[in-house]
């Protein structure tokens, strides 16, 4: 792995996305609504797997003034065949940071100017995010620099009778997309009878603020009309949902609504979590599955701990 290092990054083109719009979500009224699907070109010279990630290099200057920018590492979105199928391409799914008077700016008032989506705050101080700005700003053709592919905290087990529980907040649905494609989507994903190699269950939490911000809903739902028995999704809305407590959805809040049937899938040996999000969602875990650990006599951080020692247990948080 690591293919390409910075110093000589590998330059790819910016292409059109087979499957997804430039921007997936719709304006929430937060400044940093947005969040987008890039697809780059590697020419089959970056060859990756599902639940690696690049690095990016943006022009800059960057928060230390950096020229070029320090790269930033983003969980892949496709498959390893890519969203087209050919194994020369790689997408992203990355949120654009945008941070209106916050204690950190680097647009003084009058100095921001409208992004490729349309949104500015022209009489703000504003901060965006060097490295997502520069991403979410591309347009097909423009050079992209990449770094990687480098990762193996969240690879997928080889035995396609692994049972897969999935936890993403926001972003952190990348390397959920890229598995899914594999297992329900992608030819190479297929027996030559045409039914699918991987046999157990994948069941996926996602979380995000708002509905507008839900990401790859379409997919999720493509996957669970045509194998019903192998997947599951649900979606925890935390600024429009609630449970029956009258508390925020969050995650671990909708996890809660099936302890039971989550702690019985955990015990089986092949059994696989994968985590990727905001830091915070370990403790959430915590929250949600200490109860039923205590009740069968086990303590959830010791019962967590011999899943990771197992490598059936993958968190990449930031």
């Amino acid at each position: 792995w690591n293919i390409f290092s910075p110093k000589e990054p590998y330059v790819g083109k910016v292409v059109p996305n087979v499957k997804h719009p430039q921007t997936l979500t719709e304006p929430t009224g937060d400044p940093n609504w947005e969040t987008t699907h890039v697809t780059f070109d590697h020419g089959g010279k970056v060859p990756y797997l599902e639940g690696q990630s690049i690095g990016i290099i943006a022009p800059g200057p960057d928060k230390k003034g950096e020229t070029p920018a320090r790269i930033r590492l983003y969980s892949i979105a496709s498959s390893a065949v890519g969203d087209d199928e050919t194994s020369k391409t790689v997408s992203l799914c990355v949120k654009r940071v945008v941070d209106v008077d916050g204690q950190y700016a680097n647009r003084e008032v009058g100095e921001d100017k409208p992004d490729k989506a349309g949104t500015v705050f022209p009489d703000k101080k504003v901060y965006r995010g060097v490295c997502s700005n520069h991403i979410c700003d591309f347009s097909v053709g423009d050079d992209v620099l990449i770094t990687g592919p480098t990762g193996a905290e969240m690879l997928l087990p080889e035995d396609q009778d692994s049972n897969i529980i999935m936890l993403a907040t926001g972003t952190g649905i990348a390397p959920m997309r890229s598995y899914m494609r594999l297992l329900f989507n992608d030819k190479a994903g297929a027996n030559a009878d045409g039914t699918r190699k991987f046999k157990g269950l994948a069941w996926l939490f996602m979380g995000v603020p708002f509905a507008k911000s839900l990401l790859y809903d379409d997919e999720h739902s493509e996957y669970k009309a045509k194998y019903p028995d192998q997947f599951r999704f649900d979606y925890a809305v935390s600024r429009e949902q609630k449970n029956a407590a009258g508390q925020k959805m969050y995650i671990q809040t909708k996890m809660a609504e099936y302890t039971e049937d989550l702690w019985q899938l955990m015990q089986k040996p092949n059994t696989h979590i994968f985590m990727c999000g905001l830091k915070g969602m370990e403790s959430g875990m915590e929250e949600c599955f200490s109860p039923i650990a205590q009740k069968n006599g086990l303590d959830w951080k010791e019962f967590a701990k011999g899943m990771k020692k197992e490598g059936r247990y993958h968190v990449e948080v930031y």
